[in-house]
């Protein structure tokens, strides 16, 4: 070989030498910055995650919000509705108690009982139901006693006499019979 391809080669050899570390150092560089995009898509994943429950928490909380103000709507409606029909109830009492008095076959009696089923009727189609109490047992959250009477043939604690009916609207009493028990 010649002195000139020798040397030709030598310096082939440095350069490759030389791209070689160089090659070595930019591996290194490129690791170094694969794991710092490693930590970076961790990181974001992460936070990604965080949010994405931090968002299905908010859609939670918003649902059961929604619902709660959706249930104390209806309670406010039904405690407006109740409240209404209690001031109409002495109406109808009066009404009852003007036909439990009446004279037989009187046209006009007969005009104001029509016009106290319909009362009835618009309460009922309202909700309103009436207590039936006379004969049951005397419960303290339908009725109220107002006495305790001797009663033959009848047990001790039953209903014996309605003084006034009492209502429900739904599952909620409005007013509580007013009523006479046996002792």
């Amino acid at each position: 070989m010649t002195e000139k391809k020798k040397r030709e080669q030598e310096e082939e050899l440095e350069e490759s030498k030389v791209e070689a570390v160089a090659t070595s150092e930019d591996v290194e560089q490129l690791s170094a910055e694969v794991e710092t995009l490693k930590k970076q898509l961790a990181e974001s994943e992460s936070k990604t995650s965080e949010y994405k429950d931090s968002w299905l928490r908010s859609q939670a909380e918003f649902q059961n919000y929604r619902k709660r103000v959706e249930r104390d709507n209806e309670m406010t409606y039904l405690s407006m509705k109740g409240d209404i029909l209690k001031k109409v109830l002495p109406a109808l009492d009066d009404l009852e108690r003007a036909l439990q008095n009446r004279r037989a076959e009187d046209p006009w009696a007969n005009g104001i009982e029509l016009i106290a089923r319909k009362l009835q009727n618009i309460l009922e189609n309202e909700g309103l139901k009436k207590i039936e109490a006379l004969g049951t047992e005397f419960d303290p959250n339908f009725h109220e006693a107002i006495s305790h009477e001797p009663a033959d043939g009848t047990e001790s604690g039953h209903v014996i006499g309605v003084v006034q009916n009492g209502y429900m609207l739904g599952e909620r009493v409005i007013r509580p019979a007013l009523v006479r028990v046996a002792q």
